[in-house]
């Protein structure tokens, strides 16, 4: 099974360095390695100048934001164009163990027909000297409201809300089932939801897989994400008019309770009038 893993990048370019670092310690190495960057041309030179065995695709941005589904999908054709049975999606700034490419690929074989995902365990800031990659096994603590079976076990598990695209493998055949990522969406949330629901309503399960452990570099959030509240609106509308329901209502009832935006009697969320200047 020939596994290629796609990662999709704007700046994060410590992060991506760091990945790359982990890569070389895995056991195997995927057999090729696509990155997507979007609008870095100065990324894209990086990766393609300091290792043979990393393809780049470079793509351009989008006016109302990263076009991350659409940055997905490109690395995905591109990866299948290459041979690929099973792809890994992996986001730049997360770092694989040294067994994930081999957990994902060992469990294609028996559930190649599903989704599989990892646990993710979020790490600490890194230390003066950056994160000791031979001990990221003893942060591990895999985030709490997803499935996070033990090293060598098979979670079936066919919530697919709970489905996220940081780290991921799905079969060749499966992805060509699927589709990909709706590129309706473009800027912050939303696609992976409904690259989960895209696959309840084809039938295709989600399995958690124990051994692809992957640990996401400490970076600083913002929370709510009030920075990206148009894009979170525009692709939260669009998940609800495909599917009837709103996503990401965390965040979304946080702008309301700041008065950023209104919920309405219905439901749904809105803007809110704006004065006139």
């Amino acid at each position: 099974m020939r596994t290629a893993l796609i990662t999709i990048a704007h700046g994060r370019h410590p992060h991506w360095a760091t990945q790359c670092a982990a890569v070389e310690r895995s056991q195997p190495r995927p057999d090729d390695r696509i990155l997507v960057a979007i609008d870095d041309p100065v990324l894209a030179s990086r990766a393609d100048g300091a290792s043979g065995d990393v393809h780049v695709v470079e793509t351009a941005a989008h006016p109302d934001g990263l076009p991350l589904a659409m940055a997905r999908n490109t690395g995905a054709a591109r990866a299948l164009d290459r041979g690929a049975d099973l792809l890994v999606f992996l986001d730049v700034d997360c770092l694989p163990a040294p067994g994930l490419f081999a957990a994902y690929a060992e469990a294609a074989q028996t559930h190649g027909d599903r989704l599989l995902c990892g646990p993710v365990t979020y790490l600490p800031p890194p230390p003066p000297g950056g994160y000791d990659l031979a001990r990221l096994a003893d942060h591990d603590a895999p985030h709490p409201e997803r499935p996070a079976p033990e090293p060598g076990q098979l979670v079936d598990d066919d919530r697919h809300e709970l489905f996220w695209s940081l780290s991921f493998a799905v079969t060749a055949d499966t992805w060509t089932r699927l589709g990909g990522f709706h590129e309706g969406y473009v800027g912050y949330g939303g696609e992976d939801t409904d690259f989960g629901q895209v696959a309840a309503a084809a039938g295709v399960g989600l399995t958690w897989v124990g051994g692809a452990r992957a640990y996401h570099q400490h970076h600083p959030v913002e929370s709510p994400p009030v920075r990206h509240l148009d894009a979170i609106m525009r692709n939260g509308a669009l998940f609800r008019d495909r599917w009837g329901w709103w996503p990401m209502t965390g965040w979304l009832d946080d702008f309301a309770a700041r008065g950023l935006i209104a919920r309405d009697a219905q439901g749904d969320y809105r803007h809110l009038p704006q004065p006139p200047h």
